[in-house]
């Protein structure tokens, strides 16, 4: 009995996060800048199409479904997320991709190593785990003050873990 509450303990995490891209335009957002920009397209176009010049009528309609088209697939990217967790025991880093597909990298705490590539000017430019001859990248899609968070608190649960042997 004691020795399995040491693997619970074990196995609680020191550190979780759900890292995701920022979008600055929300959903009710896009929806108002849609229903806009559809009501300007069609005026126009309409405007165009009854003083008989009907190809710029279509280039406004062209317009819209390419705005909608840059949005949906903004929104779509939107959707990869990451899992990053840290236990004494495992780090898991867990990468879903926009249309659902899941892969799982697994790295032993002690021989994890955390490497941030950084410009003086910018800032950190990638951050990536790597150990026991396996790499992967972390939080590619996070703006500068967001991967300068994870960082510092991702450093600072490796180091937790590998203090508390």
């Amino acid at each position: 009995m004691k020795e399995s509450n040491v693997e619970n303990f074990n196995e609680q995490p020191v550190f979780a996060a759900e890292l995701f891209p920022h979008r600055s335009l929300g959903r009710r957002g896009f929806k108002i800048l849609l229903a806009l920009s559809g009501a300007i397209c069609f005026l126009y176009g309409m405007f165009f199409v009854a003083t008989g010049a009907w190809p710029i009528g279509f280039f406004f309609g062209l317009d819209f479904v390419l705005l909608y088209g840059a949005f949906w697939l903004s929104y779509r990217s939107g959707r990869a997320r990451e899992e990053v967790t840290v236990s004494r025991t495992d780090v898991s880093v867990r990468k879903f991709t926009p249309s659902g597909r899941m892969v799982e990298h697994h790295f032993n705490p002690f021989w994890a190593r955390f490497l941030v590539r950084r410009h003086q000017e910018i800032g950190i430019l990638s951050m990536h785990i790597f150990g026991e001859g396996r790499r992967t990248d972390i939080g590619s899609f996070l703006n500068p003050d967001d991967r300068e968070s994870f960082a510092k608190a991702f450093k600072g649960a490796l180091a937790t873990v590998k203090q508390r042997i």
